[in-house]
């Protein structure tokens, strides 16, 4: 049996404020005020700051000198460096998935996908938690796959990687609604691959979605800047 530690206050707190983040309810560049989030929360400054620090981490804030923490920058430079290694990490996760189990032992992953696509399907394009729903369950199919890899050093840098590239994922579904149904798409052809064994068609469909997902959100940046 996994032991598994009850949340501490600082990671809910952290949570709670990376979700506004990526959501974009805290803009690029807003300051993120210890006081008034202890006020509104009804914590300590120290419990704050200590969730700050976590999301400095993670990448969705910047603390400065006598400044403060700020909600970090989408840049065309930080996107470009994080989805060049991230879908190197999914690539590996899913050959380390078919080095251990073979297609037809994948079932669990279609009825994974079978989720998904029910969550899609269910979901109205003007829902105003619509991006929020699928990126969720999206990673539901990731957390599947890391029961199947077994490898804690790579779930937990995948997981590391989670808020930054859920902010960027989002930008790109509420930007281009159809992404919600390409959502789909991409989750059923990678199980199809999956099913099939075939490493080299599962990376291919990791590497043209996640290029596909970049080139999106790059061209929403450009558009914003302009």
């Amino acid at each position: 049996m996994r032991f598994q530690a009850p949340e501490s206050l600082s990671e809910q707190i952290a949570q709670h404020i990376g979700q506004r983040i990526i959501v974009r309810d805290l803009k690029p560049g807003e300051r993120i005020q210890e006081l008034k989030v202890a006020g509104e929360l009804n914590v300590s400054r120290g419990s704050v700051r200590e969730a700050l620090l976590i999301l400095e981490r993670r990448h969705l804030v910047e603390i400065f000198p006598r400044r403060g923490a700020v909600v970090s920058d989408l840049t065309p430079d930080s996107v470009n460096a994080l989805y060049d290694i991230y879908i190197d990490l999914l690539c590996m996760l899913g050959r380390k998935v078919l080095e251990r189990w073979s297609g037809s032992e994948l079932g669990g992953v279609m009825s994974q996908v079978k989720e998904l696509q029910a969550v899609i399907d269910a979901l109205n394009s003007n829902a105003t938690d619509a991006a929020e729903q699928v990126i969720d369950a999206g990673f539901g199919v990731m957390r599947y796959a890391y029961r199947l890899v077994e490898n804690p050093f790579l779930e937990e840098t995948l997981e590391n990687f989670r808020p930054a590239i859920s902010r960027t994922y989002y930008v790109a579904l509420e930007h281009f609604r159809s992404e919600i149904a390409e959502t789909g798409t991409f989750f059923r052809h990678l199980a199809d691959a999956a099913v099939k064994g075939d490493s080299a068609l599962l990376e291919r469909v990791i590497q043209d979605f996640g290029e596909h997902q970049r080139a999106q959100v790059l061209s929403i940046l450009t558009e914003e800047n302009a």
